[in-house]
């Protein structure tokens, strides 16, 4: 890929495709989802938790080697939910947010200091859940209304007993058929960023923005995806301990975002079928898919669009 050199202001461009495809986001209307049914029988239920006196470190490493972008924290004894860490509280924890504090202000910048802290300093502790009786509708409700990824599910006691996320539901909703094509509900207006933006400036823009992922886009060429797992996972495999020589943070957060960009892209077009694409999305375990026509990126399709479709189908 060629280098994009035009002077755009880094991690701030806005692509918009014009055309028919340039009609703003499509509504749905609201509707009770048809397939009810207990939560737990969608739920994993064996659900790997931290207590709130583990490390951020040890919580990063643990997502990591899980592949998860969620981890909730419990007490160590009643397992009772005390929080939740993100893959989005990890990156506002880089740099990308208030969190960030943590490292600049009471460490003074030393990372290897920071992410020994307790993870309770950076977990959501006010978090939406579900209770273990739940039907799928009340999951589906709750991500398609406040855009959340991932649900815990308590029992009577606060006992955490299960965890769904809007890839079970898209799971279930998608053995619908559906007449929509990924065009009707991608987003077709993007935020990009390039490949020579730093690391630090895209936790920032995600941040700001509450995006999980970015297109990396050189002369209007897609060049691939980042997403907060990615920049979490440079944090929980030690890669990021590898280029520290003075231990401040701002190392390895100045880094070109290119270097964290995996080789695999997948990709999709604008007629298919958004059955199709959750098979996909499913088949490869990810989480979204570039629409590309004529060679040029003009949308992407996440778990959460498939899921709002579906539902509102």
């Amino acid at each position: 890929m060629r280098r994009n050199d035009r002077g755009i202001k880094q991690g701030d461009k806005l692509l918009k495709m014009h055309g028919k495809f340039d009609r703003g986001p499509v509504e749905f209307k609201s509707h009770i989802v048809r397939q009810e049914g207990e939560i737990m029988s969608i739920a994993t239920r064996d659900v790997v938790s931290v207590p709130p006196t583990a490390t951020i470190i040890g919580a990063v490493e643990t997502m990591t080697k899980c592949g998860f972008r969620r981890l909730p924290v419990t007490d160590a004894g009643t397992k009772k939910l005390r929080g939740i860490i993100t893959s989005g509280d990890v990156i506002n924890f880089m740099g990308g947010g208030d969190k960030y504090r943590l490292v600049q202000v009471k460490h003074g910048g030393n990372l290897i200091a920071a992410v020994n802290e307790r993870v309770r300093t950076i977990m959501t502790q006010h978090l939406e859940t579900l209770p273990d009786n739940a039907g799928i509708s009340e999951a589906t409700e709750i991500i398609v209304h406040k855009k959340i990824g991932g649900l815990p599910i308590v029992d009577g006691s606060g006992v955490l007993t299960g965890i769904v996320t809007e890839r079970d539901v898209m799971r279930v909703l998608a053995a619908e058929k559906s007449p929509l094509a990924v065009e009707d509900v991608m987003t077709g207006s993007l935020r990009v960023t390039r490949p020579d933006c730093t690391i630090g400036e895209v936790t920032r823009d995600m941040t700001q923005h509450r995006f999980r992922r970015l297109p990396v886009v050189s002369d209007e060429v897609l060049y691939g995806i980042i997403t907060a797992t990615d920049i979490m996972s440079y944090l929980g495999s030690r890669e990021a301990f590898s280029r520290l020589s003075t231990g401040n943070i701002a190392e390895v957060m100045g880094l070109p975002v290119r270097t964290l960009i995996s080789g695999d892209l997948f990709t999709t077009g604008p007629g298919r079928s958004i059955n199709e694409a959750a098979r996909e999305m499913l088949e490869k375990n990810i989480g979204a898919l570039p629409v590309i026509e004529d060679t040029r990126l003009i949308g992407l399709i996440t778990e959460f669009d498939l899921v709002r479709a579906f539902a509102a189908g």
